[in-house]
């Protein structure tokens, strides 16, 4: 038993914790500098996490990766239950409310690792040839994609349901489809792009778009482009940093911590953040190198990977103007619950299946 321990524990990827713990004591120092309650709430999820995080690690997710598909249809049972008896707030039907535990829950946010686990577990079972999947293949995989994204954006949540899409057919093009597949969808896309705006975006969407194409942004952009100037090549100290103490840039622990944390750290700051997302991601796009016989791993670290990126992107995008606001926060750094502790399932997933990958091989040698 002890040398099994010990097996486990080497093939732990400790160079991914250490990249990651950096962006959590950030987060938390710029919280708490803004507002002491949240912070001290914003602990509480830190510990939780912690828990969250080993007991995910130890589960037999290797030994039952056949469960892998009944997880991911109770996600999409529970993302039809949310149009049915999901709760709304801000215009958004997101939420469902458990008896019992006066509580609620986010179906968009847990199927998130359940998706990527399941998109391992088909590529695992189905291969793709030495030219990349062919059409028949793309389309079987494209249904287990595209079911999640139609159920989240008719919530509607169109920045998680694309961001899912995006990382579902990120997967697909890093283990190899097709090229003549790729060109098509992007002229399909390019051509019914003039009916996608006209009918099926909703009007609310579409005064994102117009608010941000337009020469004046929205007041939120506003305040978070004067608090990122205002930070120039090193930042200020806490308090001369007026756009966030006084109150001027909205959100400024969640969706606009990044404006917060430019103010404080300046452009240099900005850099280094940005750095420490990249090597991260980097980090988890290089086991498709490591691990070319496991798709499984390959697969979830990737989606991983493409998760945290485009995340990131399109928050830091948001921010500074260069793209609409849709609410999605800095993966890992803005104030939260449910999305850090969901990333820290993820992660704890995939340590999971690094650690375990040899666990046969260590039973069949217990068994000698």
């Amino acid at each position: 038993m002890r040398l099994f321990d010990k097996r486990i524990i080497s093939h732990f990827d400790y160079l991914l914790i250490i990249f990651v713990l950096p962006l959590i004591f950030l987060s938390y120092h710029l919280i708490s500098e803004t507002n002491e309650l949240l912070a001290n709430k914003q602990l509480v999820y830190f510990t939780i996490s912690i828990f969250v995080f080993f007991l995910v690690f130890m589960l037999p997710i290797r030994k039952r990766l056949r469960l892998v598909p009944t997880l991911y249809w109770i996600g999409i049972i529970l993302l039809i239950a949310v149009e049915f008896i999901g709760i709304s707030k801000l215009g958004a039907k997101r939420w469902i409310y458990i008896p019992g535990l006066g509580t609620t829950i986010q179906p968009s946010e847990l199927i998130k690792p359940v998706f990527i686990l399941m998109l391992g577990y088909l590529i695992q079972h189905k291969p793709p040839p030495k030219n990349g999947y062919n059409l028949k293949d793309f389309i079987y995989f494209s249904f287990y994609i595209l079911l999640p994204f139609f159920l989240i954006a008719i919530e509607p949540d169109l920045g998680t349901a694309l961001v899912l899409l995006f990382v579902g057919y990120g997967i697909l093009f890093l283990v190899g489809v097709n090229w003549k597949i790729w060109a098509s969808i992007v002229l399909v896309i390019g051509i019914s792009s003039p009916f996608i705006y006209t009918y099926l975006i909703k009007d609310y969407q579409k005064k994102r778009i117009t608010d941000f194409i337009s020469e004046k942004p929205s007041y939120h952009v506003q305040q978070s482009i004067i608090a990122i100037g205002s930070g120039g090549l090193t930042g200020k100290e806490s308090e001369e940093a007026t756009q966030t103490q006084l109150k001027f840039l909205p959100i400024a622990t969640s969706d606009f911590i990044f404006a917060y944390f430019v103010e404080r750290y300046g452009f240099l700051g900005a850099l280094g953040l940005i750095f420490l997302y990249l090597l991260i991601i980097l980090h988890l796009l290089s086991m498709n190198y490591f691990f070319k016989d496991d798709y499984v791993i390959r697969a979830f670290a990737s989606g991983l990977g493409l998760l945290i990126f485009f995340n990131m992107s399109i928050n830091i995008l948001m921010v500074i103007g260069f793209a609409p606001v849709v609410g999605l926060p800095l993966p890992l750094f803005s104030y939260g619950g449910s999305s850090f502790i969901n990333f820290i399932v993820t992660f704890a997933i995939l340590e999971n299946l690094l650690a375990f990958r040899y666990m046969n091989l260590y039973n069949y040698e217990r068994k000698l």
